[in-house]
Parts: structure tokens; C-alpha cells; sequence
């Protein structure tokens, strides 16, 4: 199955995703780490480094659907473009997909955790406040299946209705 996180930064979907991975005993690919990796190796910040990290999670995770692995994608995926981009693999790869968005219900909360997290990316900065909220539209927008889960719940309850969920996307999903 391929797993894919959505949401605002520091809305909490790493943190299910980590918690979901353990699980499942699963692969996170996380397209934040990946972005900063491209610039550590002298890809300029001019190039598309963004795009170019989610290809290289698409076809990290090709490979692990393709060795019968589940895997989560842990990305903003605020963008139409980059949730097809995850459909088309599901498709290709014959798996069921499911989209996870995480958001905080409480802006107080939300902005807290921005400014108070500490990721241990090297080279890789934290938006501000207004870029974060600058993104919320393309978000709100979507109206695809997903589960919106609030993270100002605990990440146990959270848990729990992303693997029930996640047992249904599997015995529901349509044949790839």
C-alpha cells in the first residue's frame, strides 16, 4: 500500500507518519530530507529542488512497493500535480493508495509548534508562519478521498483511526 501524508508544515503529520511506520514496519520517505541532501551535493536552491525531491521519493518508493513493501510519503502535497503524481504510482505498481491529511485545528498550537521545532535537517530552514499560511488554500481546496485527521488530538488516537482506516482502503480498494 502506499501511504501518503499531507499537510501544513509542523501540522504533525512527520510525527504520525513516524508512529505509523512503526506499525506498519514500513519505509517513511520524507521529501524534506531529501531536498537538503540535493543541496549538500551542490544542486543550487535556484533548480527545482522540490520537484526534484518528490521524484526521488516516487521512485525510492517504486522500488519498495515493487519488493511487496508498504510505504508512507511524508510531504506537504498541497499541490494537485503531486497527489496524481502518487496516484499514478499506486496505479503502476498495482497497490491501493491512501491519502492521510494531518492538520491542526488550533492556528495558536499550529504556530507554536513551527516556531518551537528543531528538525535535524542539515541545511534545510524552517518557513515562517505566513509562508505556512500562505499554503492553507491549496489544501483546503482538495476534495479527493483522504482522512483529515486533527492533530491537536493525541498521536495514539490518531493512530488508531489511521490503521482503521487504512484497513479499509485495503479491503476496499478496487484491483490496480
Amino acid at each position: 500500500m502506499l501511504i501518503v501524508m499531507a499537510g501544513l508544515p509542523a501540522s504533525g503529520k512527520s510525527a504520525l507518519a513516524e508512529t505509523l511506520a512503526r506499525a506498519l514496519r514500513c519505509a517513511v520517505l520524507s521529501v524534506d530530507p531529501i531536498e537538503a541532501a540535493l543541496w549538500r551535493a551542490g544542486i543550487a536552491r535556484t533548480e527545482p529542488t522540490g520537484l526534484a525531491a518528490y521524484v526521488v521519493a516516487e521512485d525510492l518508493a517504486r522500488e519498495q512497493l515493487l519488493l511487496g513493501h508498504d510505504v508512507i510519503i511524508d510531504a506537504v502535497n498541497d499541490a494537485a500535480e503531486a497527489r496524481e503524481q502518487w496516484r499514478s504510482l499506486a496505479s503502476t505498481a498495482e497497490v491501493p493508495i491512501a491519502f492521510l491529511e494531518v492538520h491542526c485545528s488550533d492556528p495558536v498550537v499550529h504556530e507554536q509548534r513551527l516556531r518551537s521545532r528543531r528538525r535535524e535537517i542539515p541545511g534545510f530552514s524552517e518557513p515562517t508562519w505566513q509562508e505556512v499560511r500562505d499554503r492553507e488554500p491549496a489544501l483546503r481546496s482538495w476534495t479527493g478521498r483522504r482522512l483529515r485527521l486533527d492533530s491537536v488530538r493525541p498521536i495514539p488516537d490518531l493512530l488508531g483511526a489511521a490503521l482503521t482506516y487504512l484497513d479499509d482502503v485495503r479491503t476496499t480498494a478496487p484491483p490496480a
